[in-house]
């Protein structure tokens, strides 16, 4: 009640305002915004990194259903009407927006990305019978105690909620003790992981064994990469490296430095090819060719101390991975997938050995890579049951 109270009385003076105001914030009032078929679904995502990590689960949904996107942030706009949605600013949580913009687009379900939820739009929501999905939802013990002590808000926001499907076993027990139904779990989804385990790494490519990949080195790391490999290659002639910088307009330093070894630049931004020993991959929007090209990937930003990137992407090509110390944006996926034999982890000064004995080692290559695959596909997920659960739901409540 005093949510509501507080957010009308502030909803009423913004309206007030709005002939002054400019046309973002007639956005966040539901003044203005894309006209969309009514019975659709009505996705929200703060901002890039939801939506990125949602777009799967977009597409699916926009097969069968009109779908409108909601997010945060001006960025975040942009990306959606760059992928072809039909886009606005959320509307603000005062009744007047929320009311606004639900007789505007009439939907019959609302999905909403990780931990977005407000009073009013849940209420409201519910009261026109729109269908309520949470998806990717995550709840720390720190933020499950906040709420605890606000037992009014957080609890009929959670039992409105038709579908929910969390990140980890800890989230859906602090949600449930808050008050959301036994009923509505689905099975967990790692929303970030399902883009990369789309990926069909199909046959084998020619010369994979034999082919490295370097992918997104820093500054620090490049010198490294090609050491190590003139290293191999020596127990293993004919060993190809694709050094991939994170950066493509470092390529120059990069170049000097391939060319300070006695060896022919080859660069992918002046149209060179997989055929070279050592091919400088200095352009944008290649990666999955350097991937699927590949049988080891050394992940960047793990020899320099940049928290190391992501090992998801080379593991959907089943590329065995290797990796420096420095993992600490993915501590826990880099041990999880050496703990299955699917990465390596060494110091700069230890790589040169371990690379070779590997690029020796088709067979466990190929072992490692398909370990690395499986555990993704495991973490992933499967989205069939809740792009099921909220189909069902959208055509429920058409009836």
């Amino acid at each position: 009640m005093i949510w509501r109270g507080a957010t009308a009385l502030a909803g009423g003076a913004l309206g007030l305002a709005a002939p002054l105001a400019g046309a973002d914030w007639r956005e966040r009032l539901a003044l203005s915004g894309p006209e969309v078929a009514p019975g659709g679904i009505w996705l929200h995502a703060a901002s890039v990194g939801e939506l990125n990590s949602v777009q799967v689960l977009a597409e699916e949904l926009a097969r069968d259903f009109p779908l409108v996107v909601t997010v945060n942030s001006l960025t975040g706009r942009d990306l959606a009407r760059r992928l072809g949605h039909a886009c606005a600013l959320a509307p603000l949580d005062v009744p007047q927006a929320v009311g606004r913009f639900l007789g505007r687009v009439r939907p019959a379900v609302l999905v909403t990305v990780e931990n977005e939820l407000w009073p009013n739009r849940s209420a409201m929501a519910a009261a026109r019978g729109v269908a309520q999905v949470v998806v990717g939802a995550r709840i720390s013990a720190r933020s499950a105690a906040r709420w605890g002590r606000l037992p009014g808000l957080i609890g009929p926001m959670l039992a409105r909620i038709d579908a929910l499907s969390a990140q980890d076993a800890d989230s859906e027990a602090r949600l449930l003790a808050l008050g959301l139904r036994a009923d509505a779990l689905t099975p967990r989804l790692n929303l970030k992981l399902l883009g990369p385990a789309r990926v069909d790494p199909g046959e084998d490519a020619p010369d994979r064994f034999r082919t490295v990949l370097a992918a997104s080195t820093h500054e620090g790391e490049d010198a490294a990469m090609l050491d190590a490999w003139a290293a191999a290659r020596e127990a293993a002639p004919g060993l190809r490296l694709i050094l991939a910088p994170r950066h493509p307009q470092r390529g120059d330093a990069v170049a000097a430095l391939i060319a300070a070894r006695g060896l022919d630049v080859v660069r992918r931004s002046r149209g060179g090819g997989l055929g070279a020993a050592v091919l400088l991959a200095d352009t944008l929007g290649e990666m999955a060719s350097w991937y699927r090209a590949a049988g080891i990937c050394i992940t960047g930003g793990s020899f320099a101390d940049h928290g190391g990137h992501t090992p998801w992407e080379p593991a959907a090509w089943r590329c065995a991975i290797l990796h420096g110390p420095h993992v600490a944006n993915h501590a826990g996926d880099y041990a999880d997938l050496e703990a299955v034999g699917a990465a390596r982890g060494c110091e700069a000064a230890v790589l040169p050995q371990l690379l070779a004995a590997l690029a020796q080692d088709a067979a466990g290559q190929r072992r490692m890579g398909e370990a690395a695959r499986a555990l993704l596909l495991a973490r992933a997920g499967n989205p069939a049951t809740l792009i099921e659960r909220i189909g069902h739901l959208a055509r429920r409540s058409l009836v």
